[in-house]
């Protein structure tokens, strides 16, 4: 136990002076420098987030250029409401959606009448994908049957140990969220998770994988 606590305490101190380091690069108006710091330090992690949602590392790159320019972009208007990391997984989150958007358009306009007018066998392609693999693979299998918001979801909250106010603000859509708004997302993700994790035990039970 008290293991625990030092290696929490010595991982908070080395986020914040990451966190300090980026914020006094911004503050003297070093934008450049700012943009360069907080990639250096959080760019590995949130190309790892970018692949385990879209689930192809060459989406994720891509994902991640345009990642790089709203970065640029928006770094100016950087208010610090939140740490520089959760400003990052807000804007790789939002790249990421407008990916999808952009990606499930395309396929719409050019699926073949085949492929649209069959929704069992879309539907059976899209369900149960563990259901293919061998045993050994099953747990991986399940995570990546989850959607890219349940993905995500998972990813920030145990991978990434953030605080359920970062996952709120993260996840949130639209735009800045006041207190209160932000307090209804938090209790609603919440929710989300909590039956999130009792699908993931009751597929793990029925693929014979629990204790």
């Amino acid at each position: 136990m008290p293991t625990k606590s030092t290696s929490s305490v010595t991982i908070a101190a080395v986020g914040d002076v990451n966190e300090d380091a980026i914020r006094s690069a911004h503050e003297r108006g070093d934008m450049q420098e700012a943009v360069r710091r907080g990639l250096d330090i959080y760019q590995v992690e949130v190309y790892s987030f970018l692949c385990a949602r879209l689930r192809s590392e060459a989406d994720a790159h891509e994902v991640f250029s345009q990642l790089t320019e709203d970065i640029v972009r928006g770094i100016t208007k950087f208010a610090w409401r939140a740490s520089f990391r959760t400003w990052l997984y807000t804007l790789a989150r939002n790249a990421a959606v407008r990916f999808e958007t952009a990606r499930a358009q395309h396929a719409k306009r050019h699926d073949p009448i085949s492929q649209v007018s069959d929704p069992i066998a879309v539907e059976r392609s899209r369900t149960r994908p563990y259901l293919r693999t061998d045993v050994k693979d099953r747990f991986a299998a399940l995570r990546e049957s989850l959607s890219p918001e349940e993905q995500s979801l998972l990813v920030l909250r145990i991978d990434r140990d953030l605080s359920w106010d970062e996952v709120a603000r993260i996840m949130y859509d639209g735009d800045e969220a006041d207190d209160e708004e932000l307090q209804r997302h938090t209790t609603n993700l919440r929710q989300r998770f909590r039956q999130l994790k009792i699908r993931l035990e009751e597929w793990a039970k029925s693929e014979g994988l629990g204790d």
